[in-house]
């Protein structure tokens, strides 16, 4: 495994944030995201979004937004790596980017070293328990449910080379109740992820993450790029 944590370097303020999302599915947090873009509630533009499936309403959402879209369908590449260079040249071919955030990307994505501390990822638990290869959509929320807890929520964290491993960010916890299935809990979840993540991405916009080993420390100011 590639130790990208001790390659990441000090997150400073960046004005209106360059974007590019990733994703395999609906594209409902790209909507959000163009959404709080348009009514001025997040200082960024989409650059351009990546799709690791082909016809997937993701990729109508961002051509509606007149976003440019690439498709690098991981059926068409086993090989991880050699999957995760064609990400990471859709990704160059945008031109540049800030942030790169993954949006459902379901897809196991290695990101090059220029990009360390520069890629984000939300994942519907509350990391560590419940996340990894397999652990995505309702198998997440059915896992937590048959698990028995009583608590779960959301984890926006910065993504190294394996899934849903990087140093975490900030998490937004909600009540798992007896009656529910999947599908109720899921909704109680995103509902919490359509604030986490702009959150992140703001903290990450303002200078104030701070990465150190495995644990990310919120500053209260922005980090001074001169220090």
């Amino acid at each position: 495994m590639l130790d990208t944590l001790r390659a990441y370097p000090k997150l400073t303020r960046v004005a209106h944030l360059k974007l590019a999302v990733l994703l395999s599915g609906s594209g409902r947090t790209l909507q959000n995201f163009i959404d709080l873009i348009a009514r001025g509630e997040l200082d960024a533009e989409i650059v351009g979004v990546v799709s690791s499936k082909p016809g997937v309403r993701g990729i109508t959402r961002a051509e509606e937004a007149g976003i440019p879209v690439a498709v690098v369908a991981r059926r068409e590449t086993r090989d991880v790596d050699a999957y995760s260079a064609k990400v990471t040249e859709a990704v160059r071919d945008f031109g540049p980017v800030d942030l790169v955030v993954l949006a459902g990307f379901l897809s196991l994505w290695r990101p090059p070293a220029e990009l360390a501390g520069r890629v984000m990822n939300i994942h519907p638990a509350l990391l560590p328990s419940f996340g990894g290869k397999g652990y995505y959509g309702d198998r997440v929320h059915r896992a937590v449910i048959d698990a028995g807890v009583r608590w779960s929520g959301c984890t926006v964290h910065f993504v190294d080379d394996r899934y849903d491993s990087g140093p975490i960010i900030l998490q937004r916890v909600v009540p798992v109740h007896f009656d529910d299935d999947p599908s109720a809990l899921a909704d109680r979840v995103f509902a919490e992820e359509l604030s986490a993540y702009p959150e992140a991405i703001r903290l990450f916009a303002d200078g104030r993450l701070r990465i150190d080993g495995r644990r990310v420390e919120v500053r209260a100011e922005p980090s001074d790029p001169s220090a």
